[in-house]
């Protein structure tokens, strides 16, 4: 299956909290979209990587995603090397974005920063034929050689830490339903009623601040709610007016 917009992220729910609200505007625009996580969390203070599993599926369903997988890099432990950018090749390829969104590129999580740099770095050596990656689709061409593949565009979402943005994506319209794909990870965010230890993310003020950051970059560009984005290299257009 051939995406539009593939969006790589290192722990299940990242993608939700740093740019679902712009998932759910491409594929209202008729856009295919998946997520590619890179970990199942495992060393996430809460839940359990089988509920995190879980709850992705839940969030994915919410999204209206066309694909999601997990590659089950190890939480924590995944560099940015040969045997991680192949694994990551391959899905690449798989998939043919035009589009790849990736993590942060630096963030109080150190996992964010370092999987950002593998993220761009796997979309470069997507691109070059002399890099060999079978094919492990059910497709008819299972086996064989992938033909090599480089999304035009690398973006990567806001996190933590504040970064100013390179553009802004109005998603007034879709922030309620960005919030119930957050809260999908039940095991994770906040819940008066829960017994899971506290953590970072748990805390009612983090929802709060999720909340307070949409409204800022909104206020940025003159509407309700936004998200954030860098870019890997500078953004070129034809027509001024493609800009609003």
């Amino acid at each position: 299956m051939k995406l539009d917009v593939l969006v790589i992220a290192v722990h299940p729910d990242d993608a939700e909290l740093g740019c679902s609200g712009t998932i759910l505007s491409l594929i209202a625009q008729g856009k295919k979209v998946g997520i590619v996580d890179l970990t199942r969390g495992e060393l996430g203070t809460r839940g359990t990587p089988e509920i995190r599993l879980q709850e992705a599926e839940e969030a994915a369903r919410v999204l209206g995603l066309s694909a999601r997988d997990n590659l089950g890099f190890r939480d924590g432990f995944f560099r940015n090397d040969e045997e991680h950018q192949l694994a990551l090749i391959e899905v690449i390829r798989q998939y043919q974005p035009e589009i790849v969104i990736g993590n942060a590129i630096y963030d109080r999580h150190p996992d964010h920063g370092r999987a950002s740099a593998l993220i761009a770095d796997a979309c470069f050596y997507s691109g070059l034929r002399q890099i060999k990656t079978l094919d492990r689709s059910d497709s008819e061409t299972a086996g064989e050689d992938q033909p090599a593949w480089r999304p035009k565009l690398v973006y990567h979402f806001i996190q933590d830490r504040y970064i100013k943005p390179d553009f802004i994506v109005d998603i007034t319209d879709f922030w309620e339903q960005k919030q119930e794909a957050i809260l999908a990870y039940k095991s994770q965010f906040y819940d008066p009623k829960s017994t899971e230890p506290m953590s970072y993310i748990a805390s009612k003020e983090f929802m709060e601040f999720l909340k307070a950051r949409a409204e800022e970059y909104g206020h940025v560009i003159g509407v309700k709610y936004g998200e954030g984005f860098t870019v890997d290299r500078t953004i070129g257009v034809k027509n001024l007016f493609e800009l609003t």
